[in-house]
């Protein structure tokens, strides 16, 4: 109890982790986290896109309660004045400290990220921010060009540095100050990359030769692939250096070397993000705060490198709503450390190559919804309770319960075998649920399918995640009154985990669909 908080969510970062099984990064600051924390494997973000999965976490609300599903809107003007994470630490003693990309910064933020009811002081912001979709990278003719991949060198860049530089320098400046004081802290710490552009220092390209990089394994658009669920990444068709390449409209494809460039860039970006972590929390341990400090590791939602023919966000699919998660909190995944023990010491990405594996490691399907109860209950504090099934007028209520008795992995052998069911569409473990969702502007693929302004939406993508499969249904929405007709089904999808992990092909149409309907609805 009385533990600070560092809240560590990262932009666009699928769980290319090294504790996550991948081979091929090298994340040696990320994977010493996990090998000190509870580590989910199974974590999934509520909407594919930065603005409506950050309230949504953030205020402990789906994104039907908070009604935003683009970039348009405040949540207090707009749907209910919900109470959020930061601001209940804050109205709990906490002093709430904000540093780069937490909430989305603009009109669903009040252009203040909720300023001053989530923070004490005024969110920092990266003065480079502004560069980001600038012409800073430099072509093969020596111009300068607003490319999707960037390696850059940093020495030539606006200030001499990179905002996610800037973040971490600030965050380690706050941990210095409150290491004097008396109070508990919440810091939230956004980092922009493997955001695009993907802009980095360059030395991280030399972590991933190009020869050693691959396509997705499933880089075509399936067969069976209802055209309402494509995503045709507009935003990267808009970079000069996607643009020169004139691909076609919806579908594509990409140059299969540009392919594989870009997935160089995002490995070489996930690096660069993993040092500024390292920097982070060998910071917290220089500070004397790791035995004290609850620590936090997310993203906002993943990001398609190929897959399905897809590439960014905006989809239901895994590699779209699947984020890395991560608990570390002193005396419960780890021992108490003895007085100047480091737990956190920095490790360089280019020599360290350890394969730490993570302390505990749950396969439960959580949401990124229930982190708001789940860090009051790890605080100490009263946990929020549960809103009821309208939730419009209630302040302060959660949509997403605490998954803190997740958190020790022999009980959930036991759980599992109380479990036990043979009928495969009959059985749900009330639990293991993630829900999902999208909205799309018409059943085929358009310019504004990635990011439809709410007034345009016409069909939500209602998606449900269980440890056996992924089921979406595709139905009419109304903007006008936000409601959905799940009796006017325009498609849909079922892939079962087990032999297809991918999510290629699509077997909605083989089965009987009353069950799935019943959750979902449910």
């Amino acid at each position: 109890d009385g533990m600070n908080v560092l809240f560590i969510v990262v932009d666009d970062l699928r769980p290319v982790l090294g504790c996550y099984g991948d081979k091929l990064v090298k994340s040696p600051n990320i994977d010493q986290l996990a090998s000190q924390s509870i580590v989910f494997s199974n974590a999934y973000a509520q909407q594919a896109v930065c603005a409506p999965s950050r309230v949504s976490f953030l205020t402990g609300r789906r994104p039907d309660t908070t009604r935003l599903y683009d970039f348009y809107s405040y949540w207090r003007v707009h749907a209910g004045n919900y109470s959020t994470m930061p601001q209940y630490f804050k109205e709990n003693g906490y002093v709430t400290l904000s540093v780069g990309k937490v909430f989305h910064p603009g009109v669903s933020s009040n252009y203040s990220d909720d300023y001053p009811y989530s923070w004490s002081i005024p969110p920092f912001h990266p003065s480079t921010e502004k560069y980001e979709n600038d012409e800073t990278c430099r072509g093969k003719d020596g111009k300068l060009y607003a490319n999707l991949v960037c390696p850059v060198d940093v020495t030539e860049m606006p200030s001499g540095t990179l905002p996610d530089i800037q973040s971490t320098e600030e965050a380690i400046r706050l941990l210095n100050v409150m290491k004097t004081s008396k109070q508990k802290f919440f810091l939230a710490v956004g980092y922009h990359k493997p955001h695009i552009p993907l802009r980095y220092p360059q030395e991280f390209l030399k972590l991933y030769p190009l020869e050693n990089i691959t396509l997705a394994p499933d880089p075509w658009v399936p067969e069976k692939l209802p055209s309402v669920a494509y995503n045709p990444w507009t935003d990267i068709r808009q970079r000069d250096d996607v643009k020169a390449l004139n691909v076609s409209f919806p579908y594509g494809p990409l140059p299969g070397d540009f392919q594989r460039q870009i997935r160089q860039s995002y490995y070489a970006a996930v690096s660069y993000l993993d040092m500024q972590v390292g920097l982070l929390l060998n910071a917290l341990d220089d500070a004397g705060l790791s035995n004290s400090t609850i620590v936090v590791f997310t993203a906002d939602h993943g990001w398609s490198l190929g897959e399905h023919g897809e590439w960014a966000k905006y989809s239901n699919f895994d590699v779209a709503t699947r984020v890395p998660l991560m608990f570390y909190v002193p005396g419960m995944t780890t021992p108490s450390l003895s007085q100047g023990e480091r737990i956190f010491p920095y490790l360089d990405p280019f020599s360290h190559v350890l394969g730490l594996v993570p302390q505990g490691q749950s396969k439960k399907v959580v949401e990124l919804v229930s982190l708001f109860s789940t860090l009051a209950e790890l605080a100490g504090l009263q946990v929020p309770p549960a809103c009821p099934e309208t939730s419009f007028h209630v302040a302060l209520c959660s949509e997403g319960a605490s998954i803190v008795r997740y958190f020790n992995a022999s009980e959930e052998k036991a759980e599992e075998e109380k479990d036990g069911c043979d009928d495969t569409y009959g059985c749900f473990n009330e639990e293991s649920v993630a829900f999902s969702q999208y909205p799309r502007p018409a059943d085929t693929p358009q310019w504004n399918s990635d990011k439809p302004k709410l007034k345009d939406i016409r069909i939500m993508g209602y998606s449900m995640r269980t440890v056996d499969y992924r089921c979406t249904v595709w139905v009419r929405f109304y903007p006008n009154n936000f409601s959905a007709n799940f009796e006017d089904v325009h498609a849909g999808e079922l892939y079962m985990v087990e032999t297809d992990p991918n999510q290629d092909y699509n077997i909605y149409n083989n089965i009987s669909h009353g069950v799935f309907f019943k959750k979902i609805l449910g």
